[in-house]
């Protein structure tokens, strides 16, 4: 079955992973969903990553970061900039979610960044998701 939009797909099944507490989640590979994992990672909403081959386009196993008294790091994912409906920002009207506590996800023309980084970087781009 063909996928019309593999980052919604990857943050769906990082959402169910959460509801149901699991440890890993087994998403497809690409440039945007590692550069988007990679932002997770550094940003301490999953433990890490690791590539899979499975002789065709291979895998994303994340490992979901749970709280010490088992609640979820992630709380919500929203997937802002959907195929039907791109959504683009400046640098000045990327989001900042909750305050600061959490972010936004934009892809760039220097990779896929965090809001912080992007505002660092002083680029804009397609805003894909925000975290909170």
């Amino acid at each position: 079955m063909a996928i019309n939009d593999p980052i919604a797909d990857m943050l769906t099944r990082i959402r169910n992973g959460v509801r149901n507490r699991a440890k890993t989640v087994t998403c497809l590979n690409s440039k945007v969903c590692r550069g988007i994992a990679a932002v997770l990672r550094d940003e301490g909403y999953i433990d890490g990553f690791d590539v899979v081959d499975d002789g065709r386009q291979g895998q994303l196993k994340l490992k979901i970061r749970f709280g010490p008294g088992g609640q979820p790091v992630l709380r919500r994912l929203t997937r802002e900039s959907r195929v039907g409906r791109r959504v683009y920002r400046g640098v000045e009207a990327i989001p900042v979610p909750l305050g600061g506590l959490g972010i936004s996800i934009v892809s760039t023309s220097k990779g896929v960044l965090s809001n912080r980084k992007a505002k660092e970087e002083r680029v804009g781009g397609e805003l894909l998701c925000t975290i909170e």
